[in-house]
């Protein structure tokens, strides 16, 4: 069996890159501020820049927009409207719902009303907000309630499931209902949006863009200009950051400065200033989840009827597939014999929420665990009990959409490691032992697990493409359809590629993403992107190396199947002869060292409208054991320390793992502890700069953080069996809410705790007060 194939990793040779802890690719540049950025790309000659004009309110028609007074603007080259469009004004990934600009109605507070070409970004900026409008104003819808009130949807009711529920509830010995409050999150990426478009010859445009979806904004730029797709080439070679807030909602960006640039014939460059960014684009999806649970004595769940009402924005964007995901994962880890899980994507007059790092599925499953602290609440159990008691397994183990959990025993096993390696126990009993004589600070514990699908629940997005020359010194060139924003993705496939061809790392060289180099891509996201990618260069180098080998066994004697790729040079029979030498002897010998890979995710499938199939190729798992302390007479909490043990197969780069773990954790975290949204009843964003919108600091990471990985090789196919790692460890972050929820609930045993996330200090007193009350003044 040739060494390119997946199955075959178990019996090669000890790896001389993969599983290895090397550093980041760009790691020293980026502590030493070397690292270009779009913004850092040298500005060609007369580069212009773009600035925007915003709506003043959320929800209007517009009347009139007088923009005299900005054309005539020190500095101003251009002002740009949807009537300058030529194609169409529209920037939606699917739908067709998103207009680049305002046309008649005003959709949101902060819409792009028009933009600002001017010959300084400080002159864009100064003309830009000297237009003048005279607008019809409405009475915006800005809660999930005005939402519903109004039947405002972006998109039809969905649900799934199996059984009745009100039947078995009703026979259920015990039962609860409640509503459960989850607010959104800004990305909050270091760098901005931004984009740079340079015409070229013919009506060409490039666009540098910071997106995760070059292929996406390829496909927008082209639609707003009119043009064919092959017209625009898009390349990005690393991102400040993403976390699904570039995945779709960076294209907007992309197409005006490519109209900009199109109209002038000048390079023109747009980047958002932070507090026009935050408000401009959408969030993390907020919900407001209302449940009803049938269970027995010991906590064993019967039956479960949830219904997710999320807050979508006016637009669909990525709703659909966001709030099918929080569906999918409103099980947790847990087994519901019968299950309905309903959902709503309602309507707001505010910018549109978007993907966001576990892309709905955080949302579904900390509203599981909600419940299931209930049950345990309610009981006077230890949740984690309950927990281990619904957990998936055997005779147990098909979810709510069909799919079986065929390694549940994962989980489980990693739960209970976890359990006996955090002293949980022993410390529950100290915690106990505290509570009872602290009348003020109250400590709390808990223990939750992750199971995570792994895949695009859109099938179609389940496909990637490599280009991997080898060129004639060597020396190796590769590109691939993923993109880099930190997570280390080119680093991973770099090793890859160095790997199959058994030469030094040094070899390889790690090129930026271009459309013109791979075609037709996926964004980089569900947690897919070394899945993917790595597998479509181990496909290429495949085929390049089955071509070299084929030459050296004719050269050499043997057969190609003998011949190895290892230490920087080829194995054939008796010989060895340099890598670099038979690169050489290939291309003297016309034979071909470039190849385009493709590879596609197997076994997945998803039937909507049946809400049955395999969504998933695997599933991620992990476990977190977080210890906090509260004060509740403030509503100050402190994570006091932290256990994790996660699931990452057979690791291809075990410190960029720890590192995906490690930031997961703390940006879940911050999402369910200090990272408020606030919008005012006339649809404004109030949180919108780093003064009013607290992110986790280097202070709030747990000074006593363990983090462990749990490596046993992928059960299925994957590239050197390795599993993903970008989204699971956010929802890692769970058992720091539920820590707090334990810590309040010391104060009213057996009351369910009213806390809603974030558990900020004024919802913590908030829930105090419910319990007891009072808040101790």
């Amino acid at each position: 069996m040739p060494p390119s194939d997946p199955a075959a990793v178990e019996d090669a040779p000890a790896p001389r890159h993969v599983h290895k802890p090397l550093p980041h690719d760009s790691a020293a540049k980026h502590v030493q501020g070397a690292a270009l950025y779009i913004d850092d790309i040298a500005e060609p000659e007369g580069t212009l820049h773009v600035a925007l004009g915003l709506a003043p309110v959320a929800r209007a028609r517009l009347q009139e927009l007088d923009l005299t007074a900005v054309r005539a603007a020190p500095g101003v080259v251009a002002v740009l409207t949807a009537a300058d469009v030529p194609g169409k004004n529209d920037v939606s990934p699917a739908f067709g719902d998103d207009p680049m600009f305002v046309e008649r109605e005003i959709f949101f507070h902060g819409q792009a009303l028009f933009a600002v070409v001017a010959t300084t970004r400080d002159a864009a900026r100064r003309a830009a907000v000297l237009g003048v409008t005279k607008t019809t104003v409405l009475k915006p819808r800005v809660t999930v309630e005005e939402a519903l009130a109004a039947d405002a949807t972006v998109l039809p009711d969905y649900q799934f499931g199996r059984g009745d529920p009100d039947q078995e509830i009703e026979r259920a010995p015990r039962s609860l209902d409640g509503s459960f409050r989850i607010g959104g999150q800004e990305h909050f990426y270091l760098e901005g949006q931004v984009a740079l478009a340079i015409p070229g010859e013919d009506g060409e445009m490039l666009v540098h863009s910071s997106t995760q979806h070059p292929t996406e904004v390829q496909h927008v730029v082209a639609r707003v200009l009119g043009i064919p797709d092959a017209f625009v080439t898009c390349e990005v070679r690393r991102m400040g950051g993403g976390f699904g807030g570039k995945e779709s909602q960076g294209t907007q960006w992309a197409a005006i400065a490519a109209l900009a640039a199109r109209i002038t014939n000048r390079p023109c460059k747009l980047r958002l200033d932070r507090d026009d960014d935050m408000a401009m684009t959408g969030k993390r999806h907020d919900f407001r989840v209302d449940w009803r649970v049938g269970f027995d004595d010991d906590g064993r769940i019967a039956a479960l009827d949830t219904k997710l009402l999320a807050r979508c924005g006016y637009s669909a964007d990525l709703s659909l597939g966001v709030v099918d995901r929080t569906m999918f994962h409103s099980d947790s880890s847990y087994f519901l014999p019968t299950v309905r899980i309903a959902s709503k994507r309602l309507k707001t007059d505010t910018v549109s929420n978007t993907a966001f790092r576990g892309f709905g599925g955080p949302q579904g499953m900390l509203a599981m665990e909600r419940v299931i602290d209930a049950v345990a609440w309610t009981l006077g159990r230890d949740p984690l009990d309950v927990r281990k008691l619904n957990h998936y397994g055997e005779g147990r183990d098909v979810t709510p959409y069909g799919m079986t959990v065929e390694d549940h025993d994962v989980g489980l096993a990693i739960l209970e490691k976890l359990e006996r390696s955090s002293d949980y126990r022993i410390r529950r009993a100290e915690i106990a032992t505290f509570n009872a004589r602290s009348p003020i600070l109250r400590r709390g514990i808990a223990l939750t697990p992750v199971k995570f699908g792994i895949s695009f629940t859109l099938t179609q997005l389940n496909q990637s493409g490599a280009l991997v020359h080898v060129y004639s010194d060597g020396s190796v060139h590769l590109n691939h359809g993923g993109t880099e924003m930190g997570q280390g993705l080119f680093q991973k496939v770099a090793q890859v590629a160095a790997e199959e061809f058994g030469i030094g790392l040094d070899r390889v060289r790690i090129t930026a993403t271009s459309t013109a180099k791979v075609p037709n891509t996926s964004p980089t996201a569900a947690s897919s992107g070394s899945d993917l990618n790595g597998m479509a260069v181990m496909v290429a180098a495949g085929a390049i190396k089955k071509r070299m080998a084929q030459y050296a066994a004719e050269e050499w004697g043997g057969t190609p199947d003998q011949v190895e790729f290892r230490d920087d040079r080829v194995f054939v029979g008796n010989e060895s002869v340099a890598f670099t030498d038979l690169a050489k002897r290939c291309h003297l010998a016309r034979i071909s060292l470039s190849e385009a890979g493709h590879y596609k995710t197997p076994k997945v499938s998803w039937n909507r409208a049946e809400g049955t199939g395999r969504p998933f190729y695997y599933f991620a798992y992990g476990a977190a054991c977080s210890e906090v302390v509260v004060d509740t007479m403030t509503g100050e909490m402190r994570v006091e320390r932290v256990d994790i043990l996660h699931d990452v197969g057979r690791s291809l780069n075990p410190a960029i793992d720890i590192g995906q773990i490690e930031g997961g954790f703390v940006q879940g975290m911050g999402w369910l502890t200090t990272e408020e949204l606030v919008y005012d009843a006339e649809g404004r964003l109030r949180t919108h700069a780093p003064s009013t919108y607290k992110i986790p600091v280097a202070s709030d990471v747990p000074a006593d953080f363990r983090v462990a990985l749990h490596q046993a090789p992928n059960r299925e196919v994957t590239i050197y069996r390795s599993k993903a790692v970008g989204e699971p460890p956010v929802m890692l972050a769970n058992s720091v809410f539920c820590a707090v929820a334990d810590a309040l609930h010391s104060l009213a045993p057996g009351k369910v705790v009213p806390l809603d996330a974030p558990a900020t200090p004024e919802a913590i007193l908030k829930a105090v007060e419910e319990l007891t009350g009072s808040v101790g003044f």
